[in-house]
C-alpha cells in the first residue's frame, strides 16, 4: 500500500508540468491549423509557436490558481500552493527510518574463554 501511495504522490508532482505540456501541444496544433491559411511558412511557424506558448502558459496559470484555491486537491496530490512537491511527509519518514537503523549496538559480553 505504501508503494501505491508513493506512485500517486509522484503522479501528483508530475501533473503540473504534464498539463502545461499537453496544453502547449494542443495550442500548437490549433496554431498549425491557423497557419495552413498563410502563404509564408515562416509566419506559419511563428503562429504555431505563439499559439503553443500562449496555451501552455494559460493552462499553467489556470492550474496554479486552482491549486491555490483548493487545499483538498493540494493535499491529495501532495503539492504546495505553487505546484512544487510537498516533501514534509517524506522527510519525516526518512528521519524515522534512519532513526530505526541507528539503534544502539548491543552491549558486548565478555568471552568466558578470555579471548578478545
Amino acid at each position: 500500500m505504501r508503494w501505491v501511495r508513493l506512485l500517486f504522490r509522484i503522479f501528483g508532482w508530475l501533473l503540473t508540468p504534464f498539463l502545461a505540456w499537453a496544453a502547449s501541444f494542443f495550442g500548437a496544433v490549433a496554431g498549425a491549423l491557423l497557419a495552413l491559411r498563410l502563404e509564408d511558412p515562416v509566419r506559419g511557424l511563428v503562429i504555431t509557436a505563439i499559439c503553443g506558448g500562449v496555451a501552455g502558459f494559460a493552462c499553467l496559470i489556470g492550474w496554479l490558481r486552482f491549486l491555490r484555491r483548493s487545499p483538498e486537491v493540494r493535499e491529495v496530490l501532495a503539492v504546495t500552493a505553487d505546484g512544487t512537491p510537498d516533501t514534509t511527509d517524506i522527510a519525516a519518514a526518512i528521519d524515522e527510518a534512519t532513526s530505526l537503523d541507528e539503534a544502539p549496538p548491543e552491549p558486548s559480553r565478555p568471552d568466558p574463554a578470555g579471548r578478545a
